[in-house]
Formats: structure tokens, sequence, C-alpha cells
């Protein structure tokens, strides 16, 4: 009887929470799932049919501008560069706050604002900064390097350049975070003792800290490719919905002007699974190859 109402209570919990996951997760999947496989779009709404595979076969094979292996290209690119300067910078910066320094607790603060403001804030700000008139940036370039401003939101390669500045940014924070966690968790002795051994600055990091803070920052940077390659906000709001000529669009972003811009439904819903499938096998793969997950055994 103990075991009876044990399950109820377990169950009780458990209850709320799957009816969530079920109506915010499940079925919006389900339902994009199916609707890939049909012909929806803005004169089939109510009366679409189930068409089998030909909206995967357009995302393949369909003559857009930029069509699919483009924008891919251009979304690899995007993530790689991020994520690298986001690990890049996040650990450098954890390294230094997790020295013995005065107003530690200030330098946190300020750092971990870009990833504390809302997204759309950060890039309309950036926007603005980006601006060939009066933005701050080209200020800086004209009055203290001496050089020609630059119609950053005019032309696709410096478009695209400002999105990643504006998205490096708004990111390292975030792994600045998770590797001073990892930091903090490494048994000062071992520095001591390495230390007595002779070890330099260098071999302390490489011999040390890499290896104890690798199981902490795969899964972190797993994530934030998975974020990087689905970031929305950064590509539509800097660059204007991927102006100049529809040249600064990644994947997702792709996705958003083909559902809400051209009204293709089916056809954006098939592209939002092949991102779906990407994301899955990459992070499977990834996870497998790095073994992040190897101290879990």
């Amino acid at each position: 009887m103990k075991k009876v109402y044990k399950n109820i209570f377990i169950a009780a919990f458990i209850g709320p929470t799957f009816l969530v996951l079920l109506a915010v997760v499940f079925y919006p999947f389900l339902y994009n799932l199916v609707i890939s496989f049909s012909n929806m779009n803005l004169r089939h709404i109510k009366d679409w049919q189930i068409i089998g595979l030909t909206q995967y076969i357009k995302v393949f094979t369909d003559p857009t501008e930029p069509n699919f292996y483009a924008v891919f290209l251009k979304t690899v690119i995007w993530t790689f560069v991020n994520v690298f300067f986001h690990v890049v910078i996040g650990v450098f910066l954890a390294l230094l706050l997790n020295q013995q320094i005065r107003g530690k607790s200030i330098y946190r603060t300020l750092l971990i604002l870009p990833w504390a403001i809302p997204q759309y804030i950060v890039a309309l700000t950036w926007r603005g900064m980006f601006n060939y008139e009066y933005g701050s940036i080209n200020l800086v370039i004209t009055k203290y390097l001496s050089l020609p401003a630059i119609e950053w939101l005019k032309s696709p390669t410096e478009a695209f350049i400002a999105c990643i500045l504006t998205n490096v940014w708004l990111g390292f924070p975030f792994m600045m975070v998770v590797a001073l966690g990892a930091l903090q968790s490494i048994p000062h002795e071992l520095y001591e003792a390495a230390e007595i051994d002779g070890a330099n600055w260098l071999h302390r990091l490489r011999h040390i800290t890499i290896p104890l803070i690798k199981p902490v920052m795969i899964p972190a940077i797993t994530l934030g490719i998975v974020w990087t390659f689905n970031n929305l906000n950064i590509i539509w709001l800097v660059s204007n919905g991927g102006e100049p000529s529809d040249q600064t669009h990644i994947l997702i972003s792709f996705v958003y002007k083909a559902a809400f811009n051209l009204y293709r439904y089916g056809y954006a819903a098939a592209l939002s699974m092949v991102i779906f499938i990407i994301l899955l096998f990459f992070s499977l793969f990834f996870m497998k190859k790095t073994r992040a997950t190897e101290s879990a055994y």
C-alpha cells in the first residue's frame, strides 16, 4: 500500500511537468514534423495536404537566393567564429578573475552584464553603434584611428562581421562563468605541487587547468554551439532581417523569413527539421568524440 501511495505522490509531482512539456515541446515538435511533409503555405492554410518529401527535396534543390548550401556555410562560419571567441575570451577572463585581485566582485558583475541584458536590447544598441553617420564605432574609427568610416550595415561582409562582433560581446560571459566555476573547483594544492616541481605558468595551464576544466567546458561548448547555431535575434535585428539583399542570413533566420515573410510554412518546417537533425548528430558526435561524459561512468 505504501508503494501505491508513493507512486501516486511521485505522479502528482511529475504529472504537471509532463503536461507542460507536452504542450510546449512535444506537441509543437510533432506538429512541425507533420507540417514539414505538407504543402502548407499562404494559399493552403486550411486545406493543406501531405505531399511526402517534396519540401525536403526543395530545401536542398530549390534555386533560391541565397540557397541552402550558401546559408549553411555561412552558419558554420558564424558558429565557429563566435564559439571560438566566446571560449577564448571567457576562459581568459576566468583565469584573471580566479586570481587574488582587488575588486573582483565588481569586475565579475560588470563582465556578466552583456549576458544579463536581454538580447533584443543588445542587438538594437549595437545596431545603433554600427550606424554609418552617428554610430560610436565609426566615431572611434575616424576620430581616434584616423581611418575612413565603414558602412557596416550596407555591405554583406561588413554586416556579417557586425553581427559576429555583437554576438561575441553577448556570449563570452556565459563561458566565463562556467570556466570560473570549474577553476574554483580545482584544488590549490595541485598548483603548489607543480610549482615546487618547477612547472611554469604555461605548464600548469596545459597539464592541470585545461584537463581539469575540460569535463565542464565541453558540455558548455556543445550548448554554446547549439545556441549560436540557432541564434535568430542578433542576425535578424542587427542586420535588419538578413539585409543587405538577404546576404547575412544563417539557417535559423532563413527559416524565420521563409515562414513569416514568404509564408512557406511547409518549406520552413522542413528546413527547421533539417537544422534539428544537423544539431542532433553533431551534438552526439561531438560529445562522444571529446569524451565529455566519461567522468560520469
